[in-house]
C-alpha cells in the first residue's frame, strides 16, 4: 500500500463522491476507482458502501480513514 492511497481514500470520504474527489486530486475517475479496488482487494474488505449517495464508509472504511488521517498527520 502506498501513502497516496491514504490521501486518495480520505479525499473520497471528505468529498462524498469518487468523481468529485478525482477532480480535487487532479486524476481521472477511473484511475481513482481502480485505486479503491486495489486497496479493498489488498485488505480483503470493502471501504465504501456504494449504494448510498453520498458514498458512505463501511465499518472497515471508518477504521481505515481514521488511521489514514493519523498516518498522514504523522508524516507531515
Amino acid at each position: 500500500m502506498e501513502i497516496r492511497h491514504f490521501h486518495y481514500i480520505r479525499t473520497i470520504y471528505e468529498m462524498g463522491s469518487i468523481s468529485r474527489a478525482a477532480e480535487k486530486l487532479y486524476i481521472s475517475q477511473p484511475s481513482l476507482s481502480q485505486c479503491i479496488k486495489k486497496v479493498e482487494t489488498e485488505l480483503g474488505v470493502r471501504l465504501f458502501d456504494r449504494s448510498q449517495t453520498p458514498l458512505a464508509l463501511t465499518t472497515a472504511g471508518e477504521i481505515y480513514v481514521r488511521q489514514a488521517k493519523e498516518i498522514l498527520r504523522i508524516r507531515q
